[in-house]
């Protein structure tokens, strides 16, 4: 029998918005709702969406975030109908995703219910408000009251132990515990497999094949990769770059004035992940330059399908990657990414082989071997908070 443990996730992106952290907090009420039942999500509502899972999905009023399509936000608490609904629920265990309003939603249930807040920090927050607002005391006021948000939470989370120094670095004084992130790709996958995925993309025999995944924005250093493309324009070459974001024209724009429009293709959003998964299988190298994200989970993606990447090594994401061994780092400038994908080209048949193999054993765990772990962390802060 399932034991029935009411779990709240709180967070503000949610399929069919494709980002890391929603894909997190999918698998986890996959995964948690299959093992022990009663998972609900809480999220801002994507208007004209209908969800058929097996969890409960709880949507309150939203409206467009500025400057960020395609994110939604709200404030749950101004959305009475909602919050009834959502307080006559009695959770035993409630966790944020987010610091922002769907994590005041958590906060609020934790407090009128007395039960655990769990709260993974995921990404660089000050960079998103630096982007937009101009003013240091206003972005140092947000980020305080980010700080206190996770100092207010039973539990923090980190998905690697370099993100603490993130934390610290906001003002955060307490402990963090680290809880990876999985991938839902995992699987043996032949060569066989691997070439008519490369056949299904058009991709030539003998073609160097780059894949970027994740949001159009700058802060993903994605100037950097068209940067070091327009240096190897010689080299035949193919580079796929999957998602959307504000940037996205600008990334086209940048692409034709280097004259790699031939080369350069922007897929879009991908929701299939099948398709999806055909893109990494097909790619020799992931691209992933990024200084912005903690962790990266479209990294371990990528090396569930045998594919190695390509990071900034003063990026804190990076911190998964052993140079040479199951990745590679590159200094963040163009010249130096560029010299490496050049050197990476000439070695294209062995780095699947290589570093790819290295990677698949190395930065994949399952989501369904992530989500036990999370039980477990769970369970025990249950009884923990009982005895307080």
């Amino acid at each position: 029998m399932k034991r029935q443990v009411n779990i709240g996730l709180f967070n503000e992106s949610f399929p069919p918005v494709m980002d890391g952290v929603a894909v997190c907090v999918q698998n986890y009420a996959y995964w948690l709702q299959k093992n022990v039942g009663k998972v609900s999500v809480i999220t801002p509502m994507n208007y004209g969406h209908k969800y058929h899972e097996d969890y409960e999905v709880l949507e309150y009023m939203s409206i467009p975030v500025p400057f960020r399509p395609p994110y939604m936000t709200g404030i749950a608490e101004i959305d009475p109908v909602f919050m009834s609904k959502l307080l006559k629920r009695r959770f035993k265990i409630v966790h944020a995703h987010s610091p922002f309003t769907s994590g005041m939603a958590a906060q609020q249930v934790a407090r009128s219910q007395n039960v655990p807040l769990v709260a993974t920090f995921h990404s660089k927050f000050r960079d998103d408000f630096e982007r937009v607002i101009p003013s240091k005391f206003a972005v140092d006021a947000i980020i305080k009251r980010i700080v206190a948000f996770y100092e207010s939470a039973d539990e923090v989370w980190v998905p690697q132990p370099s993100v603490r120094e993130v934390l610290r670095e906001y003002g955060f004084k307490g402990h963090a515990e680290v809880v990876q992130n999985g991938s839902d790709l995992c699987a043996d996958y032949t060569d066989s497999y691997f070439e008519e995925a490369r056949r299904s993309l058009g991709i030539a025999p003998g073609q160097f094949a780059l894949l970027c995944v994740g949001q159009h924005i700058w802060e993903k250093n994605t100037k950097l990769i068209i940067e070091a493309l327009s240096r190897i324009s010689d080299l035949d070459f193919r580079m796929f770059f999957i998602g959307t974001g504000y940037a996205a024209e600008e990334m086209k724009d940048m692409v034709s004035k280097a004259g790699l429009d031939s080369k350069v293709t922007f897929v879009g959003v991908l929701t299939d992940r099948e398709k999806l998964k055909s893109y990494y299988a097909a790619a020799d190298l992931f691209l992933f330059p990024s200084l912005y994200d903690t962790d990266g989970l479209v990294v371990h993606e990528a090396a569930a399908l045998h594919t190695p990447s390509v990071m900034a090594d003063n990026a804190s994401a990076s911190g998964m990657i052993t140079d040479g061994d199951n990745g590679f780092l590159t200094p963040d400038n163009p010249d130096s990414f560029a010299d490496l994908l050049r050197k990476l080209a000439a070695s294209r048949s062995d780095l699947k082989k290589t570093a790819g193999l290295s990677a698949s054993r190395t930065l994949v765990r399952s989501w369904e071997d992530i989500a036990a772990e999370v039980l477990d962390r769970y369970n025990s802060l249950i009884v923990r908070k009982k005895m307080i």
